[in-house]
Protein backbone atom coordinates (compact mmCIF):
# COMPACT_ATOMS: atom_id res chain seq x y z
CA UNK A 1 0.00 0.00 0.00
CA UNK A 2 1.36 3.40 -1.00
CA UNK A 3 2.17 5.68 1.93
CA UNK A 4 0.20 8.91 1.94
CA UNK A 5 1.52 12.25 3.12
CA UNK A 6 -0.71 14.64 5.00
CA UNK A 7 -0.86 16.98 1.99
CA UNK A 8 -2.69 14.23 0.09
CA UNK A 9 -5.55 14.11 2.63
CA UNK A 10 -8.63 16.29 2.31
CA UNK A 11 -9.27 18.52 5.34
CA UNK A 12 -11.92 17.14 7.68
CA UNK A 13 -15.07 18.99 8.69
CA UNK A 14 -14.60 22.21 10.62
CA UNK A 15 -15.34 21.47 14.31
CA UNK A 16 -18.41 23.21 15.76
CA UNK A 17 -17.71 26.67 17.14
CA UNK A 18 -17.17 26.78 20.90
CA UNK A 19 -16.22 29.66 23.19
CA UNK A 20 -12.44 29.97 23.48
CA UNK A 21 -10.14 31.65 25.95
CA UNK A 22 -7.75 34.45 25.01
CA UNK A 23 -5.15 31.91 23.82
CA UNK A 24 -7.52 30.04 21.50
CA UNK A 25 -8.28 26.99 23.65
CA UNK A 26 -11.87 25.79 24.00
CA UNK A 27 -13.31 26.86 27.33
CA UNK A 28 -14.39 24.11 29.67
CA UNK A 29 -16.83 26.43 31.44
CA UNK A 30 -17.95 29.19 29.05
CA UNK A 31 -19.34 31.47 31.76
CA UNK A 32 -16.35 31.21 34.07
CA UNK A 33 -13.95 34.13 34.16
CA UNK A 34 -10.70 33.07 35.85
CA UNK A 35 -9.59 36.64 36.40
CA UNK A 36 -12.91 37.71 37.89
CA UNK A 37 -12.20 41.29 36.86
CA UNK A 38 -14.66 44.13 37.29
CA UNK A 39 -15.04 46.49 34.33
CA UNK A 40 -12.96 49.25 35.94
CA UNK A 41 -10.23 46.84 36.95
CA UNK A 42 -10.20 45.38 33.44
CA UNK A 43 -9.65 48.86 31.99
CA UNK A 44 -6.77 49.43 34.42
CA UNK A 45 -5.22 46.10 33.45
CA UNK A 46 -5.50 46.99 29.76
CA UNK A 47 -3.86 50.38 30.33
CA UNK A 48 -1.06 48.73 32.28
CA UNK A 49 -0.53 46.18 29.50
CA UNK A 50 -0.40 48.90 26.84
CA UNK A 51 2.29 50.76 28.78
CA UNK A 52 4.23 47.51 29.13
CA UNK A 53 4.00 46.83 25.39
CA UNK A 54 5.32 50.33 24.62
CA UNK A 55 8.34 49.69 26.88
CA UNK A 56 9.02 46.41 25.12
CA UNK A 57 8.66 47.92 21.64
CA UNK A 58 11.18 50.60 22.55
CA UNK A 59 13.54 47.94 23.88
CA UNK A 60 13.23 45.72 20.78
CA UNK A 61 13.17 48.30 17.99
CA UNK A 62 11.52 47.78 14.61
CA UNK A 63 11.63 44.06 13.79
CA UNK A 64 14.14 43.47 16.57
CA UNK A 65 16.71 45.96 15.22
CA UNK A 66 17.66 47.33 18.66
CA UNK A 67 17.51 44.07 20.60
CA UNK A 68 21.17 43.00 20.69
CA UNK A 69 22.32 46.51 21.53
CA UNK A 70 19.84 46.79 24.41
CA UNK A 71 20.78 43.34 25.78
CA UNK A 72 24.46 44.29 25.81
CA UNK A 73 23.75 47.58 27.58
CA UNK A 74 21.14 46.45 30.10
CA UNK A 75 21.15 42.64 30.50
CA UNK A 76 19.67 42.78 34.00
CA UNK A 77 16.72 44.90 32.83
CA UNK A 78 16.04 42.39 30.02
CA UNK A 79 16.20 39.45 32.42
CA UNK A 80 13.85 41.14 34.90
CA UNK A 81 11.31 42.07 32.24
CA UNK A 82 11.34 38.58 30.72
CA UNK A 83 10.75 37.06 34.17
CA UNK A 84 7.71 39.31 34.56
CA UNK A 85 6.35 37.92 31.28
CA UNK A 86 6.75 38.94 27.64
CA UNK A 87 3.69 40.74 26.20
CA UNK A 88 1.71 38.18 24.24
CA UNK A 89 1.59 40.31 21.08
CA UNK A 90 5.42 40.39 21.01
CA UNK A 91 6.10 36.91 22.33
CA UNK A 92 6.83 35.23 18.98
CA UNK A 93 9.37 37.83 17.91
CA UNK A 94 11.10 37.98 21.31
CA UNK A 95 11.32 34.17 21.49
CA UNK A 96 13.13 34.18 18.14
CA UNK A 97 15.51 36.89 19.30
CA UNK A 98 16.46 35.32 22.63
CA UNK A 99 16.78 31.78 21.24
CA UNK A 100 19.12 32.66 18.38
CA UNK A 101 16.69 31.19 15.84
CA UNK A 102 16.33 34.44 13.88
CA UNK A 103 20.05 34.31 13.04
CA UNK A 104 19.77 30.65 11.98
CA UNK A 105 16.91 31.50 9.62
CA UNK A 106 18.83 34.36 8.01
CA UNK A 107 21.90 32.16 7.53
CA UNK A 108 19.92 29.34 5.90
CA UNK A 109 17.63 30.80 3.21
CA UNK A 110 15.55 28.22 1.36
CA UNK A 111 16.59 25.29 3.57
CA UNK A 112 13.20 24.83 5.24
CA UNK A 113 11.37 24.80 1.91
CA UNK A 114 13.82 22.20 0.61
CA UNK A 115 13.24 19.94 3.62
CA UNK A 116 9.45 20.20 3.41
CA UNK A 117 8.93 19.86 -0.34
CA UNK A 118 11.78 17.77 -1.70
CA UNK A 119 12.87 15.45 1.11
CA UNK A 120 11.19 12.34 2.52
CA UNK A 121 11.23 11.12 6.11
CA UNK A 122 10.93 7.67 7.63
CA UNK A 123 8.86 9.27 10.40
CA UNK A 124 6.02 10.62 8.24
CA UNK A 125 3.41 8.06 9.28
CA UNK A 126 4.32 8.40 12.97
CA UNK A 127 3.94 12.18 12.71
CA UNK A 128 0.54 11.92 11.00
CA UNK A 129 -0.64 9.48 13.66
CA UNK A 130 0.35 11.78 16.54
CA UNK A 131 -0.71 15.17 15.17
CA UNK A 132 -4.29 15.01 16.42
CA UNK A 133 -2.96 14.49 19.98
CA UNK A 134 -1.19 17.86 20.03
CA UNK A 135 -3.26 20.63 21.67
CA UNK A 136 -6.54 19.02 20.48
CA UNK A 137 -8.66 21.69 22.21
CA UNK A 138 -6.97 24.60 20.39
CA UNK A 139 -8.85 26.07 17.43
CA UNK A 140 -5.72 26.08 15.26
CA UNK A 141 -5.23 22.32 15.54
CA UNK A 142 -8.79 21.04 15.84
CA UNK A 143 -9.64 20.46 12.17
CA UNK A 144 -8.38 17.09 10.95
CA UNK A 145 -5.76 17.70 8.24
CA UNK A 146 -6.63 21.41 8.47
CA UNK A 147 -4.11 24.30 8.26
CA UNK A 148 -2.83 23.88 11.82
CA UNK A 149 -2.26 20.14 11.55
CA UNK A 150 -0.58 20.59 8.15
CA UNK A 151 1.78 23.22 9.54
CA UNK A 152 2.62 20.99 12.50
CA UNK A 153 3.27 18.06 10.15
CA UNK A 154 5.55 20.19 7.96
CA UNK A 155 7.67 21.41 10.87
CA UNK A 156 8.06 17.97 12.44
CA UNK A 157 8.74 16.29 9.11
CA UNK A 158 11.33 18.93 8.21
CA UNK A 159 13.12 18.44 11.53
CA UNK A 160 13.09 14.65 11.20
CA UNK A 161 14.94 15.08 7.88
CA UNK A 162 17.24 17.84 9.13
CA UNK A 163 18.43 15.71 12.07
CA UNK A 164 18.01 12.03 11.19
CA UNK A 165 19.75 10.94 14.43
CA UNK A 166 16.86 12.38 16.40
CA UNK A 167 14.20 11.97 13.73
CA UNK A 168 10.81 12.33 15.38
CA UNK A 169 9.75 11.57 18.95
CA UNK A 170 6.21 12.13 20.20
CA UNK A 171 6.93 14.86 22.76
CA UNK A 172 8.42 17.08 20.06
CA UNK A 173 4.91 17.80 18.77
CA UNK A 174 4.11 19.91 21.82
CA UNK A 175 7.24 22.02 21.36
CA UNK A 176 6.51 22.60 17.67
CA UNK A 177 2.79 23.14 18.33
CA UNK A 178 3.45 25.78 20.98
CA UNK A 179 5.84 27.62 18.66
CA UNK A 180 3.37 27.56 15.76
CA UNK A 181 0.85 29.47 17.86
CA UNK A 182 3.29 32.41 17.88
CA UNK A 183 5.15 32.29 14.57
CA UNK A 184 5.26 30.97 11.01
CA UNK A 185 6.24 27.42 10.06
CA UNK A 186 9.75 28.41 9.02
CA UNK A 187 10.31 30.48 12.16
CA UNK A 188 9.03 27.61 14.33
CA UNK A 189 11.31 25.13 12.57
CA UNK A 190 14.43 27.20 13.16
CA UNK A 191 13.51 27.80 16.79
CA UNK A 192 13.15 24.02 17.19
CA UNK A 193 16.62 23.66 15.63
CA UNK A 194 18.01 26.33 17.96
CA UNK A 195 16.66 24.48 21.01
CA UNK A 196 17.70 20.96 20.06
CA UNK A 197 21.09 21.92 18.64
CA UNK A 198 21.93 24.46 21.34
CA UNK A 199 22.22 27.80 19.53
CA UNK A 200 22.34 29.68 22.86
CA UNK A 201 21.95 27.19 25.71
CA UNK A 202 22.85 23.51 26.18
CA UNK A 203 21.40 21.38 23.33
CA UNK A 204 18.16 19.55 24.06
CA UNK A 205 18.49 16.78 21.47
CA UNK A 206 19.48 14.27 24.18
CA UNK A 207 15.87 14.44 25.39
CA UNK A 208 14.81 12.69 22.19
CA UNK A 209 17.73 10.44 21.22
CA UNK A 210 17.38 6.67 21.57
CA UNK A 211 17.34 5.78 25.26
CA UNK A 212 16.45 9.40 26.21
CA UNK A 213 19.86 9.94 27.86
CA UNK A 214 19.26 13.57 28.80
CA UNK A 215 15.86 12.75 30.31
CA UNK A 216 17.55 10.15 32.52
CA UNK A 217 20.22 12.64 33.54
CA UNK A 218 17.73 15.38 34.38
CA UNK A 219 15.44 13.07 36.35
CA UNK A 220 18.36 11.72 38.34
CA UNK A 221 19.52 15.27 39.13
CA UNK A 222 15.99 16.33 40.02
CA UNK A 223 15.64 13.45 42.49
CA UNK A 224 18.85 14.53 44.21
CA UNK A 225 17.67 18.14 44.32
CA UNK A 226 14.41 17.10 45.99
CA UNK A 227 16.41 15.30 48.68
CA UNK A 228 18.63 18.35 49.26
CA UNK A 229 15.99 21.11 49.10
CA UNK A 230 13.00 19.23 50.52
CA UNK A 231 14.52 16.47 52.71
CA UNK A 232 11.26 15.50 54.48
CA UNK A 233 9.40 15.16 51.20
CA UNK A 234 12.36 13.35 49.66
CA UNK A 235 12.30 10.85 52.52
CA UNK A 236 8.55 10.37 52.11
CA UNK A 237 9.03 9.74 48.38
CA UNK A 238 11.68 7.12 49.21
CA UNK A 239 9.39 5.38 51.69
CA UNK A 240 6.54 5.30 49.16
CA UNK A 241 8.97 4.29 46.37
CA UNK A 242 8.17 7.38 44.29
CA UNK A 243 10.75 8.60 41.78
CA UNK A 244 10.63 11.41 39.18
CA UNK A 245 10.16 9.02 36.25
CA UNK A 246 6.61 8.56 37.56
CA UNK A 247 5.63 12.22 37.35
CA UNK A 248 8.29 14.55 35.95
CA UNK A 249 9.40 13.12 32.58
CA UNK A 250 6.98 15.29 30.61
CA UNK A 251 8.13 18.38 32.49
CA UNK A 252 11.48 18.08 30.76
CA UNK A 253 10.42 16.50 27.45
CA UNK A 254 7.79 19.16 26.70
CA UNK A 255 8.99 21.96 29.03
CA UNK A 256 5.64 21.97 30.87
CA UNK A 257 3.62 22.45 27.66
CA UNK A 258 1.89 19.04 27.79
CA UNK A 259 -0.52 19.25 30.71
CA UNK A 260 0.07 22.53 32.53
CA UNK A 261 -2.21 25.59 32.22
CA UNK A 262 -1.23 27.42 29.05
CA UNK A 263 -0.75 30.82 30.69
CA UNK A 264 1.74 29.25 33.10
CA UNK A 265 3.52 27.30 30.35
CA UNK A 266 4.05 30.52 28.40
CA UNK A 267 5.63 32.30 31.36
CA UNK A 268 7.93 29.32 31.92
CA UNK A 269 8.88 29.30 28.23
CA UNK A 270 9.73 33.02 28.37
CA UNK A 271 12.35 32.28 31.01
CA UNK A 272 13.40 28.91 29.57
CA UNK A 273 14.34 30.43 26.21
CA UNK A 274 16.30 33.21 27.91
CA UNK A 275 17.96 31.35 30.77
CA UNK A 276 17.93 27.67 29.83
CA UNK A 277 16.75 24.41 31.39
CA UNK A 278 17.44 25.47 34.99
CA UNK A 279 13.94 26.97 35.16
CA UNK A 280 12.43 23.51 34.64
CA UNK A 281 14.24 22.24 37.75
CA UNK A 282 13.28 25.38 39.67
CA UNK A 283 9.58 25.23 38.75
CA UNK A 284 9.43 21.52 39.57
CA UNK A 285 10.97 22.11 42.99
CA UNK A 286 8.71 25.12 43.62
CA UNK A 287 5.62 23.03 42.85
CA UNK A 288 6.71 20.34 45.29
CA UNK A 289 7.60 22.96 47.91
CA UNK A 290 4.23 24.69 47.53
CA UNK A 291 2.33 21.40 47.95
CA UNK A 292 4.72 19.73 50.38
CA UNK A 293 2.47 19.80 53.44
CA UNK A 294 -0.26 17.94 51.55
CA UNK A 295 2.00 15.57 49.61
CA UNK A 296 3.84 14.37 52.69
CA UNK A 297 0.60 12.91 54.12
CA UNK A 298 -0.37 10.85 51.06
CA UNK A 299 0.14 7.13 50.41
CA UNK A 300 1.48 5.84 47.08
CA UNK A 301 -1.68 5.82 44.91
CA UNK A 302 -2.93 9.22 46.06
CA UNK A 303 0.59 10.63 45.84
CA UNK A 304 0.93 9.63 42.18
CA UNK A 305 -2.42 11.23 41.40
CA UNK A 306 -1.52 14.44 43.23
CA UNK A 307 1.84 14.72 41.45
CA UNK A 308 0.06 14.53 38.11
CA UNK A 309 -2.79 16.85 39.09
CA UNK A 310 -1.56 19.86 41.02
CA UNK A 311 -4.21 22.18 42.53
CA UNK A 312 -5.19 25.33 40.67
CA UNK A 313 -3.74 27.67 43.29
CA UNK A 314 -0.31 26.03 42.82
CA UNK A 315 -0.44 26.94 39.12
CA UNK A 316 -0.63 30.70 39.59
CA UNK A 317 2.48 32.04 37.82
CA UNK A 318 2.59 35.14 40.00
CA UNK A 319 3.00 32.91 43.06
CA UNK A 320 4.87 29.95 41.64
CA UNK A 321 7.53 31.69 39.55
CA UNK A 322 8.93 34.03 42.25
CA UNK A 323 9.22 30.95 44.44
CA UNK A 324 11.05 29.15 41.62
CA UNK A 325 13.45 32.07 41.04
CA UNK A 326 14.47 31.97 44.70
CA UNK A 327 15.62 28.33 44.45
CA UNK A 328 19.31 28.17 43.53
CA UNK A 329 20.29 25.11 41.50
CA UNK A 330 22.86 26.26 38.92
CA UNK A 331 25.94 25.49 41.03
CA UNK A 332 24.50 22.31 42.57
CA UNK A 333 23.52 20.41 39.41
CA UNK A 334 27.03 19.71 38.05
CA UNK A 335 28.19 18.68 41.54
CA UNK A 336 25.29 16.21 41.83
CA UNK A 337 26.22 14.64 38.50
CA UNK A 338 29.86 14.13 39.52
CA UNK A 339 29.12 13.10 43.10
CA UNK A 340 26.43 10.54 42.29
CA UNK A 341 26.74 9.39 38.67
CA UNK A 342 23.66 7.28 37.86
CA UNK A 343 23.65 3.87 36.31
CA UNK A 344 21.97 4.60 32.99
CA UNK A 345 20.01 1.75 31.47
Amino acid sequence: MERKKIDEFEPGPVPPTRPVDRFGFAKQEPNYSPEGLTKSRLVNEQDKEERRVRKWRKMIGVGGSDWKHYVRRKPHVVKRRIRKGIPDCLRGLVWQLISGSRDLLLMNPGVYEQLVIYETSASELDIIRDISRTFPSHVFFQQRHGPGQRSLYNVLKAYSVYDRDVGYVQGMGFLAGLLLLYMSEEDAFWLLVALLKGAVHAPMEGLYLVGLPLVQQYLFQFEQLVREHLPKLGEHFSQEMINPTMYASQWFITVFSYSFPFHLALRIWDVFLNEGVMIVFQVGLALLQYCQDDLIKLPFEKLIHALRNFPEDAMNPNTLLPMAYSIKVMKILPLIWHRHPPRLQ
